[in-house]
Order: C-alpha cells, then sequence, then structure tokens
C-alpha cells in the first residue's frame, strides 16, 4: 500500500497555525509530505459569493466552515483586507522545505483562482499562474516543480501553461490513476497524479460519519488496489487544526497496515511519463462537496472516433 500525503494550503491561518501543526505531526510518525501553497492574498471572505451554488449552504452547515476558518479569515477581502501570504509567511513556509518536505504552488488567489478559472481565457489564466509563480520563487528562491490546482478547478490553458512553465507534474484533478490530459482538444506532456481518496470535509456529517470514525471510512476506502497507490489530499486549515486528531488516528492505521506513506514526488518518480495513457479531463460532481470539479474522465485511444 502507497499513500502519498498532499497538503493543500489555502489561507493565511492555515498557514501560520495548520502548517506548524502538520509539521510536527509528520515528524512524529517520520512520513515526507507534499505542501502546495496559496501564495497571494487571502480574500476567503469572498467565498460567500458561492452561497447560490447547489450543495454549498448544506455544506457550509455540515462542515462547521466558520468554527474550522475562524471569523477573521473569512472577513478577509470583504470587510478587512487580505494579507499577502507569501510575504508575510514566507519563512515559515521555507521551513517546510527546511524539514525535508515537497513545497509547490497550489495558486495565488485561492477564492480567485477556484471561482473563476473555469470561465477564464489564457490571458487571464497565465497572468494568475505567473503571479503565483513569482511569488514561490520570492519565498523559495528557486522554480517550483509542482502544481496543484485550487478546489480542483483549472481551464485547457492550465495544461498548456503547466507545461510551459516547466512543471514536472501536476495535480489537479480527481480520478484513479496517472495520466497523460486531454482538455477540450489541449493535450498536454505534463503527467497528472490525481487525488484519488475522500477528503475529510467530504464525509463528515454524512452517513453517520463523524470526527470520531471519519478515519476508518479513509482508511477503508484507501484499501482499494489502485495502479499507482493511492493519493490523499489534506487541508491545514482542518487536518493541521481542529481535525489533527483524526488525521494521527488516520497515519496510525496506515503505518499499522506497513504502509508506505511519501510525498507526491516520490509516486512521481516511480512513473515512466512516456508510457502513460492519455486521458480526458471532464467535469463531474464528488458526494460531499458543492459544484463541479475537474475529474479523470476516458481514455482517449478508446473513445477516439
Amino acid at each position: 500500500m502507497r499513500i502519498a500525503l498532499k497538503v493543500d494550503v489555502d489561507t493565511y491561518r492555515g498557514t501560520l497555525e495548520g502548517v506548524p501543526a502538520l509539521l510536527r505531526l509528520f515528524d512524529r510518525h517520520q512520513v515526507r509530505a507534499t505542501f502546495l501553497f496559496s501564495l497571494g492574498p487571502d480574500h476567503t471572505g469572498r467565498a460567500l459569493r458561492r452561497v447560490l451554488r447547489p450543495g454549498f449552504l448544506k455544506k457550509v452547515r455540515r462542515t462547521s466552515v466558520a468554527s474550522h476558518y475562524g471569523l477573521k479569515t473569512l472577513m478577509y477581502g470583504v470587510l478587512l483586507p487580505g494579507p499577502h501570504i507569501g510575504r508575510r509567511a514566507g519563512a515559515l513556509m521555507r521551513s517546510v522545505a527546511d524539514a525535508g518536505h515537497e513545497v509547490g504552488i497550489h495558486c495565488y488567489d485561492h477564492v480567485r483562482w477556484q471561482d473563476f478559472v473555469a470561465q477564464r481565457d489564457a490571458a487571464w489564466t497565465r497572468r494568475e499562474m505567473q503571479r503565483a509563480n513569482e511569488a514561490f520563487h520570492a519565498v523559495f528562491g528557486r522554480r517550483a516543480r509542482v502544481h496543484g490546482a485550487a478546489g480542483w478547478q483549472l481551464n485547457p490553458h492550465t495544461l498548456s501553461l503547466e507545461e510551459e512553465l516547466g512543471f514536472r507534474y501536476a495535480s489537479d484533478v480527481r480520478g484513479e490513476s496517472a495520466f497523460l490530459p486531454v482538455f477540450d482538444g489541449v493535450e498536454s506532456g505534463c503527467p497528472q497524479i490525481p487525488t484519488t481518496l475522500p477528503t475529510l470535509d467530504e464525509l463528515i456529517g454524512r452517513d453517520g460519519i463523524t470526527r470520531d470514525n471519519a478515519h476508518e471510512r479513509v482508511h477503508s476506502e484507501s484499501l482499494r488496489q489502485l495502479p499507482q497507490g493511492q493519493v490523499y489530499t489534506l487541508h491545514a486549515e482542518l487536518e493541521g487544526m481542529q481535525l489533527l486528531p483524526v488525521m494521527e488516528k488516520l497515519l496510525g492505521q496506515w503505518k499499522r497496515d506497513g504502509g508506505e506513506l511519501c510525498a507526491l514526488e516520490e509516486a512521481y518518480e516511480l512513473l515512466v511519463p512516456s508510457e502513460l495513457p492519455r486521458h480526458r479531463i471532464d467535469w463531474g460532481r464528488v458526494d460531499g462537496r458543492s459544484g463541479r470539479l475537474a475529474v479523470q474522465g476516458a481514455r482517449v485511444d478508446e473513445t477516439a472516433g
């Protein structure tokens, strides 16, 4: 069993509080992970625009968003100016790399990317990705090698830019195996390593799943045999804060199973990109999450013509 750990860091508070807690947790368990950072302004409060999106209010009530993110974070970009995460928390971000973990790009402005990228053009997408790249370089002094799209949202221009900007691989979608993507006719040689497992915020509050037993559901799902193993996405604002005890239980179960816990780049290094199948990227729904997400579709050679 191989499980790659991907940590999405969405907010300023998640960077300051959730990331250090996860570093301590991973150090205790001697595991390595991939941390993907939001590098620009924290405009979390603007996510309230999603109120009319199907399932959004239900998820807010079920997952206690305010208690996880905090009132101040929910005011950023609305009643309070959004702090620039990379400028204010660069030293903390560098400590993640210094501890031996992989670091990469989640986005520049999390809410702007998640809410708008699917409908935006090439110029908008290039501007957002260049801003993220420049902010990453300002923090780490080098170019990022992995990109993981915020909210599993992207457009075809994202694929072209990931290849142009020199990312070795990306983790932008939900799926079950590594592949070379094709999206609305745009092909890329930058492999996708998708998230394969449900996230805690998708599970808790549904079907009798609580904070006390959510780790059991994720563990059960992780026992499925997949071609390159599993990818689990956690969030600094959740597993790094109020749901830290849940993450500790989950790591303990995987360790007792003898599972190999690793960063995404370790899964990538086992791939031969030129031998990966091509799959479409489609839009789909994931139980427990509002809106449509980018998902791994059918093999292109199986649907040609």
